[in-house]
């Protein structure tokens, strides 16, 4: 019997070892798909000569056009394959979640589990390659017109130059789409999120190097900098902060009997966080900005009125720039949240399980009650994320500082960075979990065979 027993915790010892080459393998696939995504972030599009748009970026850059290119990681100062990056899928996101509050019939797709879901994944897909060629002929189109000292920005233009711009980015698009779907079924965290997380760390580097630049060059001077570093900690601080807060409303279940014993009443409680969206309200404000931008943009290449206006006051540090960003961040704050938590669904399944708000009455008041509370945290939620956003914003106004260490960024790294640390620590428990499991059976295996 005791080689029985010996052979069992072999089993489970190579079982705990599985586990673990499991999320290592899970570890590794995620790094090797965003070294994949950086190395595509260098393959520029074909027919563009890169000297000539290097000189054209940094004229154009400023406003909307760095934050096209936080979010791209780079590719578009670079004008490469993956110059649009996610940013047209995450606008079909958008579309399609405001379709399906409006809509009854993607609402009642969306209630039919599995299947209903995939078929919006579907629509959303399809959705992704339409709006990813509309921008990248607007793109192509654009790039045409573009010209600078030394000549333009395109070796070769025509049919055949826009017909391969279009092809070329709306292929790196779709491919980013299904790199960020094949890391969040085989790897750990978002995909989507870490493909933006990937960007944005990958040019912090050269953030800082520019920000040391400008400090040697006597734009900065040493309290100024340390001023800089200590608002970036201090931002960090309060993201890690209300990332974790937390209202915790009390649900109290009755005294039931089960069997011939009598269960006495339990407590608990249902977690609401005070950000219940995430990075998301930032990265849909932002990508909204930019889906309707990305042709007035390059368009403006030769100073129309209208182009030029729309330009000026989406600048970083304008006014209307600002009111818009943050218009559109409280407003998916609360749209995204309602999605996520519905009140009247949380308090119908607390009545058929018998549990109860203390002082609430049970159905709709339960449902106000969590609506209530809900919103209230929420706007707290929202009035934080506006806050970190516009805060850098006029850090840049006035000082010209990159982008990079904007609240948009910070926000998206801390956060992902959080979310991909907790995943891989439920992970770690799991496997925890079912190697105590496995201890447990074989010492009762044990004492069986001593018996």
């Amino acid at each position: 019997m005791s080689s029985a027993v010996e052979q069992l915790a072999k089993n489970a010892n190579w079982g705990a070892l599985a586990k673990a080459t499991e999320l290592k393998q899970r570890i590794l696939f995620v790094l090797g798909a965003l070294i994949i995504y950086r190395l595509g972030t260098y393959i520029p599009v074909p027919g563009i000569d890169p000297i000539v748009w290097k000189e054209i970026y940094d004229q154009k850059g400023g406003g909307i056009l760095d934050m096209f290119n936080m979010f791209s990681g780079g590719a578009l100062s670079r004008m490469t394959i993956f110059a649009l990056n996610i940013m047209p899928y995450i606008s079909a996101s958008i579309i399609m979640q405001l379709a399906t509050a409006m809509f009854p019939n993607l609402e009642k797709l969306k209630k039919e589990g599995e299947h209903g879901r995939m078929k919006i994944n579907q629509y959303t897909r399809y959705l992704t390659v339409l709006l990813a060629t509309v921008q990248a002929y607007g793109l192509a189109v654009g790039l045409e017109g573009m010209q600078s000292s030394t000549g333009s920005a395109v070796i070769d233009p025509g049919f055949f130059f826009r017909a391969s711009t279009v092809i070329t980015i709306v292929g790196g698009t779709v491919f980013l789409m299904w790199l960020g779907e094949q890391i969040t079924q085989r790897g750990i965290g978002n995909g989507i999120s870490l493909i933006i997380f990937a960007g944005i760390v990958a040019e912090l580097p050269r953030a800082i190097g520019s920000t040391l630049e400008l400090g040697r060059q006597g734009q900065f001077n040493f309290i100024e900098l340390l001023a800089l570093a200590a608002m970036v900690i201090g931002v960090i601080a309060l993201i890690v902060f209300m990332e974790r807060a937390q209202r915790r409303v009390t649900v109290q279940y009755p005294r039931r009997q089960a069997g011939n014993q009598m269960q006495m009443g339990q407590q608990n409680h249902i977690p609401l966080k005070m950000n219940t969206a995430g990075v998301i309200p930032p990265i849909f404000a932002s990508s909204l900005l930019l889906l309707p931008l990305t042709i007035v943009g390059f368009s403006g290449a030769e100073g129309g009125d209208l182009t030029s206006a729309i330009a000026r006051y989406l600048q970083h540090g304008q006014p209307i720039y600002m009111l818009l960003y943050g218009g559109l961040i409280a407003f998916f704050a609360f749209f995204y949240t309602a999605i996520v938590f519905n009140p009247e669904e949380n308090a119908d399944m607390l009545q058929k399980h018998g549990g109860f708000v203390p002082g609430i009455r049970p159905g709709k008041s339960t449902a106000d009650y969590l609506d209530h509370v809900l919103t209230r945290i929420t706007a707290v939620g929202a009035l934080y994320l506006v806050f970190i956003c516009l805060l850098p914003e006029f850090m840049i106004s006035q000082y010209s500082m990159p982008f990079y260490f904007g609240g948009t960024s910070l926000l998206i790294v801390v956060t992902v960075t959080m979310d991909t640390v907790a995943q891989i620590h439920s992970h770690l428990i799991a496997h925890q979990y079912e190697g105590l499991i496995k201890k447990a059976k074989l010492r009762g295996t044990g004492r069986k065979g001593r018996r």
